[in-house]
Parts: C-alpha cells; structure tokens; sequence
C-alpha cells in the first residue's frame, strides 16, 4: 500500500502483461456483401480465465463471451468500451464480458448455484430466461448506446444470433468455441457480415445474387469445427483460406487483444466516496473495508478511517 491518499493513488493488482498481437483477424470477401473477424485470444483466454476457480462449463461460456465482445469491438469505430452482458434466473445469473477500443479485455461470470451446473449443461441452461445486452460505453461525455434483447437459443452464438435479427437490419452469423486444449484454455470466434450492397461493396450486383452470396458464406461458414477454431497451429490466414478460397478471401490489418482489467485504488475508492458514513462503518471488518475486483479477483483494502463518506444531508 502506498502513503498517497486512495483518491490519489493509481496503484494496481499484478496482473500479467499479456498481449496477443494477431488477436482479430479482419477478413473480407472481394466484390461480395460480406466481411467477418476471426478472433484467437490464445493464451489470454487461459490468463484471463484462471482468475476464477470456476467449472469447466462456466469457464468456457465465458470464453466464449470474452470472444464475441471482442469481435464485436472491432467492428465499430469509437473511443471507449464495448460489452457483452447477459442476465438470467440460472445459475449462471451474471455474464459479463468487455472490450475497449484499443481491445483491452476483461470479464466476468457470477454463479450462484456451482451444484445446478452439469457437464451437460447449455449456455441457455446456466443462463436461464433474462435478457442479451450490447452497450457501447462513450465515458463521461456521452450517453451508452445500448440494445437488449431476450435472451433466446441454446448457445451463447445462437443468443447473438438472435440479437442481430432483433436490432440489427442486416444479418450476421456467429460461430464461438472455448475449451481447454493441451496448450491451455483458448476461446475463438468467427463473425460474418452481411454488408449493405446498395451504396456500397456489391452495389451493381443484383439484389437476388447478393443474397445467393450471403448463403454460401453461410454455408462455408458452417464447416468450421470448434477444434480449427482453437488450434493454435492453423494461422488465421490458412483457416480462413481453407473455408473462404473459392470466394477469393482477403484479410486486413490483424488487431491486438490484451489483458484489460482497469481496477485501482483511486476508482474504488471513489466509488466508497459515494456511500454515507454510516453505511461504511458496517463495511469495515476489524478496522478495514474490503473490494474485490470482480474481473481480475483481487482485494483492496481500505482502512475505514482513510474514507470520508458521503457527507450527511443538513437538517
């Protein structure tokens, strides 16, 4: 602990300095309404999964949402962070997954029934009924931009899936996998797009070969296995050729992912700020107030007399 005030002080958790420079491979099909992104997160899923101790079921659901809010990030232009939340009545009632525009990632599952959750159970099982939210968060200067929509389907892709039919006016196939492999925990993701042909890409072809395109992306799309997703030793490159060479596929510029917890003292310390001094005297526990990070699972402490509360409202 440092001397600085916890206002002040910007001090963090050890976390590992860990970077996958290759993290988000965006992809294209040239002349044709369609464009996606592979993601790997290769040893940052099984970092950023070993914070919790949590079953093998939970812990690839929360890969897989680690992957999907990163390909869903970079697909958009903004300065700020991207999230994958959903919520239910399983046992699995919290799923929270982010990623910011320089794809710093962080998340998070909050299971209250560990004994509910079976080797056999879906994501739709753990989850329960609840709803699908993706939010676009600005910071302070702007208002979120979210939608929500209920959660639907069996697998965490198919619930995504869902969600674009809903809010989106172009459809999107999403394919997710997470598991532990003999290199450790990975979790991948491949996104495909349907892109608006009037305007734009396709613009001169007609509408009823723009939709014979979509379809047998679609269908490529479909013969992907979880195990290619996963496997370290297939480039992104040589996976998306091997699904996508009949359509002339190309690829951009790859885009970085990295350990992205943003937990410090000063934040959570002004977070406590907030609460009436009366209320902080019951947090305190042998002259201490504890906050455990929910992403990266660290404690801070605060001793009860280094907060000043939020003073009490005149009589």
């Amino acid at each position: 602990m440092t001397e600085l005030p916890a206002f002040l002080d910007s001090t963090r958790p050890q976390v590992p300095d860990l970077a996958v420079p290759r993290g988000v491979t965006p992809f294209y099909l040239p002349g044709l309404p369609v464009r996606g992104r592979l993601v790997r997160l290769g040893p940052l899923a099984a970092t950023l999964l070993a914070r919790h101790d949590h079953s093998a079921q939970v812990k690839a659901l929360l890969g897989q949402a680690l992957a999907l809010a990163a390909a869903l990030a970079t697909a958009l232009k903004f300065k700020g962070s991207f999230s994958v939340q959903a919520r239910g009545d399983g046992p699995v009632p919290m799923l929270l997954a982010d990623c910011t525009d320089s794809g710093a990632l962080r998340g998070y599952a909050r299971v209250d029934d560990e004994a509910g959750i079976t080797p056999e159970s879906t994501a739709g099982a753990m989850l329960g009924t609840g709803y699908l939210a993706f939010t676009v968060d600005f910071g302070l200067e702007h208002d979120p931009q979210q939608g929500i929509v209920a959660l639907e389907g069996g697998t965490l892709a198919a619930m995504a899936e869902h969600y674009f039919a809903q809010s989106e006016q172009l459809p999107a196939r999403v394919f997710l996998a997470a598991a532990e492999t003999p290199a450790g925990w990975r979790a991948s993701a491949l996104v495909l797009e349907r892109v608006a042909g009037a305007g734009g890409i396709a613009a001169d072809m007609p509408a009823e070969l723009q939709e014979e395109a979509w379809r047998t992306a679609c269908i490529l799309a479909e013969t992907i296995t979880g195990a290619e997703l996963l496997d370290d030793a297939l480039t992104p490159e040589h996976l998306l050729y091997r699904l996508f060479h009949g359509e002339g596929v190309a690829v951009a510029k790859p885009r970085p992912l990295s350990f992205g917890c943003r937990c410090s003292r000063a934040r959570l310390s002004g977070i406590l700020e907030g609460f009436p001094a009366d209320d902080l005297d019951h947090m305190a526990v042998a002259g201490d107030i504890v906050m455990t990070c929910e992403f990266c699972n660290f404690d801070f402490r605060f001793p009860r007399d280094s907060i000043a509360g939020r003073p009490e409202p005149k009589a």
